[in-house]
């Protein structure tokens, strides 16, 4: 007993003693499922069977996999297109909100952040009501002397429409993320640069953005593993996922269909494989990017 009271206490053994339960679970539920889908990759499964070892064959296969392709190609837009819209916004209401210029800044804010906090089954009915053909959308385009679309019949409208989707259910929770940074940037700096006459724009460009650089590439990342695996929305915007002409289709409800309709685990390992790769490599190049790995002098 005076033993292991004596190998608990030491230096060396008490710091995995205490981290033993997370690397435990870590383990089994996040390095075992990689290890087993990276396994299951190779081998040909077809349901229940045991699988058999096929080497490249379901790589080999995606590559004409016309579908693949197609989920591909619409999640890469969409991750794009939230890309584009959910940084720059959300940074510049930010900024307005840290001004100090807007009345009631708080109350902008929490108004901002409460889709975040909405169940994504009740937006996804909330929005087939807004996008229907005499939906809220349309009446507003109606009011401007624009054409009613027909956002869910439509393939070419299908990623706009899943994109109106995540603006207004993630700009608020973005909102909040470059908030926290602009806590962080000290005022000092902002007076000093006026007083030498800076104007607001150039505040902007050579303080804030050049501080706020973990912030963004914290919410960079964010975005894109949250494009590339979006699954959700799709599913709940369109009747089971079933998109006009694939218009929908994501890569990981294409991966949810293949092992769970289709009940090819080979094919769909494989696909989740790539998926991983991809996410994996964009966010090494945004570290890359943003400068991460340079040592700070």
């Amino acid at each position: 007993m005076n033993r292991v009271t004596t190998l608990v206490n030491s230096r060396k053994v008490a710091p995995w003693v205490f981290l033993a339960p997370f690397l435990i679970l870590f383990i089994v539920f996040k390095v075992f499922p990689v290890v087993l889908a990276v396994l299951m990759s190779f081998q040909k499964i077809q349901g229940i069977n045991t699988g058999v070892f096929n080497g490249t064959a379901n790589y080999e296969a995606l590559a004409s996999n016309v579908r693949f392709g197609v989920a591909l190609r619409n999640t890469t837009v969409y991750t794009i297109a939230t890309l584009l819209v959910l940084i720059p916004i959300p940074l510049v209401i930010a900024v307005l909100l840290d001004s100090g210029r807007v009345v009631k800044a708080t109350v902008f804010r929490t108004i901002l952040f409460l889709p975040a906090l909405t169940s994504l089954v009740v937006v996804g009915s909330v929005f087939r009501a807004v996008l229907t053909p005499t939906g809220l959308l349309n009446s507003a385009l109606a009011q401007f002397g624009l054409q009613p679309q027909r956002w869910l019949e439509v393939a070419d409208l299908a990623i706009p429409s899943l994109v109106l989707l995540a603006v207004w259910r993630w700009t608020g929770i973005n909102i909040i993320y470059f908030n926290s940074g602009l806590v962080n940037i000290s005022k000092e700096f902002y007076e000093a640069a006026s007083i030498d006459g800076a104007n607001p724009f150039q505040l902007f460009w050579h303080i804030t953005l050049p501080l706020l650089r973990p912030t963004t590439l914290f919410v960079v990342i964010l975005s894109i593993i949250g494009g590339f695996q979006v699954f959700v929305e799709p599913y709940i915007l369109y009747p089971g996922g079933q998109s006009p002409g694939d218009g929908g289709l994501s890569l990981a409800y294409l991966i949810y269909r293949t092992a769970f309709n289709s009940f090819n685990l080979g094919s769909a390992a494989a696909m989740g494989v790539i998926l991983a790769l991809i996410i994996f490599i964009l966010s090494l190049i945004q570290f890359r990017f943003f400068g991460a790995f340079q040592r700070e002098g």
